[in-house]
C-alpha cells in the first residue's frame, strides 16, 4: 500500500464514493443525536426558527436549511411542532446520501447540495464532525500530515509533508486540521443573504484539545487505525478555525441555547398536559410526558447538553 492520507483510509466509504463517519450522515447506529433522542428537540428549533422568521420581518419564502440531514428525523420533529413561519417555510433537507434522501419526509425539499442564495436560517447539528480532516503536526518547522502504511499485514501510522499550510497556530505541535469544515462554513456564510448559520456540535477552543473519536456499539471504541469500517470516526470541531472564517456572533453551550428558546416552558406544558390526562394515559398524553426524560438528556452538561451552539449571524 502507497502512503496515503489518514482520512482516506479511515473515512472512504468505497461502496457509496463519499467520506463519512459518525452523526445522521453514514452513521452505524452506534450513538445517538439530539433529534433522536425525542421530538423536543425538534419543537425548541421550531421556537428557534419562528424568532429569526420574526427577527427578520417575516420573509416569505423564509429559508430553512436543514444540513447533514440525515433520514430527516429532525425535519419530522420540526413540521410536527408546526412553527408559525410554516405556511411561508421552504425548509431544504441536505444529505449527501441518496439512500438517506429517500427517507426524507413529503414537505421538504430534498437535496444533495446546499442552495445557492437564501434568506433564513442553515442549521448544521452534528454535521461538522463529520466532515474530512487531516491530523497534522509542526515538526522541525514544516507541517507535516499523518499518513498510514502497510507493514507486516499492518496499518502503521507515519508522517509526510503537508502541501498546504494549515490555519493553525505553529506552536501547538501535533493537531488536527479541518478545512471541510471551513470551506462548509464560508460557503453557508455566503449563501445567507439575510438570516443565520448555526451550528451545533461537540467543539475545542485549542486545537491541541480537539480530539479525535471513533464510536461502536454505543461506546468508545479505541484507535480508528484497528477494525476500519466497523466503527464511527468523528472528530471535535476546532472553533477557532471557524473563527478563522468568520467570528461568530455568538457562542454557548446546547443546555443555554435551548433554554433560551424556551425548552422549559415546553417541559413545563408537557407536565400539565400529563398530569390532567394521566388519568386517561392516552398517546398524546405520553408524549407530553416524555419531554421531562428527553429534556434531562438534551441539558445533561456531561452529555448533550455540553455541546456548544455557535451561531452566525448575516444582516
Amino acid at each position: 500500500m502507497p502512503f496515503r492520507r489518514f482520512l482516506d483510509v479511515a473515512l472512504y466509504d468505497v461502496d457509496h464514493g463519499f467520506y463519512r463517519s459518525g452523526g445522521q450522515a453514514g452513521r452505524r447506529g452506534d450513538f445517538l443525536t439530539s433529534p433522536e433522542v425525542g421530538p423536543l428537540f425538534g419543537h425548541v428549533v421550531a421556537r428557534a426558527l419562528d424568532a429569526e422568521w420574526d427577527r427578520l420581518g417575516q420573509p416569505d419564502p423564509f429559508t430553512v436549511v436543514d444540513a447533514g440531514a440525515g433520514p430527516g428525523t429532525l425535519a419530522r420533529a420540526v413540521l410536527a411542532a408546526r412553527p408559525r413561519c410554516a405556511e411561508v417555510m421552504d425548509y431544504v433537507a441536505v444529505e449527501s446520501s441518496a439512500a438517506q434522501r429517500e427517507s426524507h419526509p413529503a414537505g421538504v425539499r430534498s437535496q444533495a447540495e446546499l442552495p445557492e442564495t437564501m434568506i433564513g436560517v442553515v442549521l448544521a447539528n452534528e454535521l461538522l464532525d463529520n466532515l474530512p480532516f487531516v491530523p497534522v503536526r509542526h515538526h522541525n518547522g514544516e507541517w507535516e500530515q499523518a499518513v498510514v502504511d502497510a507493514k507486516d499485514e499492518e496499518l502503521v501510522l507515519g508522517w509526510h509533508l503537508l502541501d498546504e499550510v494549515p490555519a493553525i497556530d505553529p506552536v501547538v505541535g501535533q493537531a488536527v486540521y479541518q478545512p471541510a469544515a471551513a470551506a462548509w462554513l464560508r460557503q453557508a456564510t455566503e449563501i445567507v443573504e439575510r438570516g443565520r448559520v448555526i451550528v451545533i456540535d461537540y467543539c475545542r477552543w485549542q486545537s491541541t484539545d480537539v480530539e479525535i473519536r471513533t464510536y461502536a456499539q454505543h461506546g468508545r471504541a479505541g484507535s480508528p487505525l484497528e477494525h476500519i469500517g466497523l466503527k464511527d470516526i468523528t472528530v471535535d470541531v476546532d472553533l477557532s478555525q471557524l473563527e478563522a472564517v468568520m467570528p461568530a456572533s455568538s457562542i454557548r453551550s446546547q443546555a443555554d441555547w435551548l433554554a433560551s428558546h424556551g425548552i422549559d416552558e415546553l417541559v413545563e406544558e408537557g407536565r400539565r398536559v400529563w398530569e390532567a390526562s394521566a388519568s386517561v394515559g392516552d398517546l398524546a398524553a405520553l408524549r407530553m410526558r416524555s419531554r421531562i426524560r428527553e429534556a434531562e438528556a438534551l441539558l445533561d452538561p456531561e452529555g448533550l447538553g455540553g455541546f456548544t451552539v455557535a451561531e452566525w449571524v448575516i444582516s
